[in-house]
């Protein structure tokens, strides 16, 4: 588990998140004051510290601002306070805090944002370095045998679609007719393609009797023997 600054001088605040924390498995070191604050986080660096504002000597914001001016500011802070107001949890969180209790501090709310700071990265920590550049592409010359060309050069062109498609353009420029003949045979001819050549399954789609439909299949021109397949009917 983690390791956990809890800083206040409320001895009885300092006990009780002791006793709640190492009861969820966490080592726990207690500070009174900055002072003491500053020799503890130099001596375990905590994972995480729970920082009260209101201190007699140094208060809690000035020791959080003392942490980010010198670098030291590496872990997630919780700021806490029984007489804070919306300025203050403002402040804290422009100047590092991660988060603002309030006291008194209830079991969930604790909890829960010891558990987020810990799931959560320090946002002040320095952000990985960027991967290095990938290494330039070989260039590629006119007659290179195909097999010295590398694969990731290799360009795979979309296959054409196979069958006629849902959606075709159609010449509308011409007699009436024509244009209807060619869109219905279009039209007859996806849906033989759609349920694989069967008559059956045809007529019952497009509402047409089987003996209608023939004819006006072969009427059309539609090549019944291209859409055929085996067990149709």
């Amino acid at each position: 588990m983690a390791t956990i600054l809890v800083v206040d001088d409320e001895l009885g605040i300092r006990a009780l998140l002791s006793e709640i924390l190492t009861d969820e498995g966490h080592q726990v070191e207690l500070a009174e004051n900055a002072a003491q604050a500053r020799a503890c986080r130099e001596r375990v660096r905590p994972d995480l510290v729970l920082l009260d504002i209101w201190m007699p000597d140094v208060d809690g914001i000035t020791l959080l601002k003392e942490w980010g001016a010198t670098t030291l500011l590496t872990m997630p802070v919780i700021m806490m306070s029984g007489h804070g107001t919306i300025d203050t949890a403002v402040e804290a969180t422009k100047v590092g805090a991660i988060a603002f209790l309030e006291k008194p501090i209830t079991l969930q709310k604790l909890l829960r944002a010891v558990e987020q700071a810990l799931v959560k990265p320090n946002s002040r920590a320095a952000p990985p370095p960027p991967p290095p550049p990938p290494p330039p592409l070989p260039r590629i010359e006119y007659g290179m045998p195909l097999e010295s060309i590398p694969v990731s050069q290799v360009v795979a062109l979309p296959l054409p679609p196979i069958g006629p498609q849902s959606e075709q353009s159609f010449e509308l420029d011409r007699p009436l007719r024509e244009a209807r003949d060619a869109f219905e045979k279009s039209y007859f001819e996806f849906h033989l393609a759609k349920e694989n050549g069967s008559m059956t399954r045809v007529a019952e789609k497009t509402g047409l009797e089987r003996t209608h439909l023939y004819r006006k299949l072969k009427q059309l021109g539609v090549d019944l023997t291209r859409n055929k397949r085996s067990g149709g009917i």
